[in-house]
């Protein structure tokens, strides 16, 4: 299975989420490297080792960058996924609170070639919902729904022209789930169109202090 797995906790805080998640990296898409919403001011030492742990077992690095929808500069954006490659040496970045306006379209379209000329790979975008369909050319994936499983069970919508693209270009992200359906939720995202998940049972304001169960499962 494909996972990716935003892990919002400092490692010193829960070291053995991160352990759990080093000996099952070979298990994921990527890992979102989140040291203080975005790359931090300074490097973090605990970032720094746990980043360079999830390298040596085969981990894909992609580190945090907020957009707010839009608003925010492209030279800041930029800035972020440079701090995250020299710091923590991520491969991509995941950009959060992207816009999903065709309005927004040339902003972000100008922004992902940036990021890509400057070294970043992949590079992830989440509008947390199914945005205007050009999204999904820009990125390598669309984060097309983000939210609560009661949500995803009840309210769950696809639009014709995600069929149009391979699964391998949608990810679903969904938390509050129980632990004993997370593999279920992961069977439902494909079925739905996305390869790649992450169902959490952590809930807001912060879902994903904790690993998938699905992931750390394997290690029991």
């Amino acid at each position: 299975m494909s996972l990716l797995i935003p892990l919002y906790v400092h490692p010193a805080e829960d070291p053995g989420a991160w352990h759990r998640l080093i000996t099952a990296a070979d298990r994921t898409y990527g890992v979102v490297i989140n040291p203080a919403n975005g790359p931090g001011p300074v490097p973090d030492p605990a970032f720094v080792a746990a980043a360079g742990a999830l390298r040596a077992a085969g981990a894909r690095l992609l580190g945090y960058v907020d957009t707010d929808y839009g608003t925010r500069p492209a030279a800041e954006v930029a800035e972020d996924a440079r701090r995250h490659r020299e710091w923590y040496a991520a491969d991509g970045c995941f950009l959060d609170r992207v816009s999903s306006a065709a309005t927004e379209l040339p902003a972000y379209r100008a922004l992902v070639r940036g990021l890509r000329r400057q070294g970043s790979a992949p590079v992830v975008l989440n509008p947390g919902v199914h945005p205007a369909p050009g999204y999904a050319r820009l990125a390598d994936l669309v984060v097309t729904f983000e939210g609560p499983w009661s949500a995803y069970v009840r309210a769950f919508s696809r639009p014709d022209w995600t069929r149009r693209h391979p699964p391998e270009r949608f990810c679903h992200l969904v938390y509050g789930v129980p632990e004993a359906l997370a593999p279920l939720a992961v069977r439902t995202a494909r079925e739905r169109g996305a390869a790649v998940s992450g169902p959490v049972t952590g809930e807001l304001p912060n879902p994903w202090a904790r690993l998938t169960p699905v992931l750390t499962g394997a290690q029991r």
